[in-house]
């Protein structure tokens, strides 16, 4: 599990493999003709305010996991033409998050890869994210920050080294200090420990497996938005209306 990470690699040169294929049925109430990624604000995806923070940091290919009506991912995505790259990797049967990262495998082309929920916002410096998994020589690093008593968040215990000792997948109560921020950096290597063509989860089936692998936590002070729910979906527009976090134009 332990991998030499080239340090020529920048952040132009990973995949962002960002996980679109959730059912979004807690959100259906608002959001019933697209998958819940493409929820708008100001009248443009949710999934684009990612997409735009990432390329903040140089990033340009991205890789997106695409089940529940994948076709309006990528009818979207497909009809961008400029500097940024957009790869569909269509699940035709639910493989939960970490599945549907193996059905993507053949499409990531480097050692290291960026993984993040589509659903999902917390404002996170990447290159100093980028910079602390190579230190670390990582083979999973994973953004957290401080609780915030949502409930059913993932949360991760850590040790005095920021390794990851611990995950409590949505406890209610827990000494734990973290939740998962939903943002990761992978060694291509963690892909040989999700089985294929099958459903297998990242929070309860994968982390497990790699506590002890030299995997640590990246803590940062920034809240987690998500919008699984209508209530968090509109938590989520007022925190970005009020941040100024709309995304801007996608660059060409």
């Amino acid at each position: 599990m332990h991998s030499r990470i080239p340090t020529k690699n920048t952040l132009g040169d990973i995949d962002a493999v960002i996980l679109c294929g959730g059912m979004g049925k807690r959100l259906r109430a608002l959001v019933d003709d697209r998958p819940k990624p493409m929820a708008e604000i100001n009248d443009r995806p949710f999934l684009d305010i990612l997409i735009d923070s990432f390329c903040g940091f140089g990033l340009r290919r991205f890789i997106l996991c695409a089940g529940y009506m994948s076709e309006k991912i990528r009818d979207y995505y497909s009809s961008r033409i400029g500097a940024l790259q957009f790869v569909i990797s269509d699940e035709h049967k639910p493989l939960g998050t970490a599945g549907a990262i193996k059905n993507a495998a053949k499409l990531i082309r480097g050692e290291t890869f960026l993984v993040a929920n589509g659903d999902s916002f917390c404002s996170v410096d990447l290159r100093a994210f980028y910079d602390w998994h190579s230190a670390r020589n990582a083979s999973m690093s994973m953004v957290v920050t401080e609780s915030q008593n949502t409930g059913d968040c993932g949360l991760v215990s850590l040790d005095a080294s920021k390794a990851i000792v611990g995950f409590e997948e949505k406890c209610r109560q827990s000494q734990s200090r973290y939740i998962n921020a939903g943002i990761y950096l992978f060694q291509k290597e963690v892909l040989s420990l999700i089985p294929g063509d099958t459903s297998f989860s990242l929070e309860t089936e994968l982390f497990p497996k790699l506590i002890k692998r030299d995997c640590y936590g990246f803590v940062i002070e920034g809240r987690l938005f998500d919008i699984g729910t209508p209530e968090r979906f509109a938590m989520a527009i007022k925190h970005l209306v009020k941040e100024q976090l709309q995304p801007s134009q996608i660059p060409s």
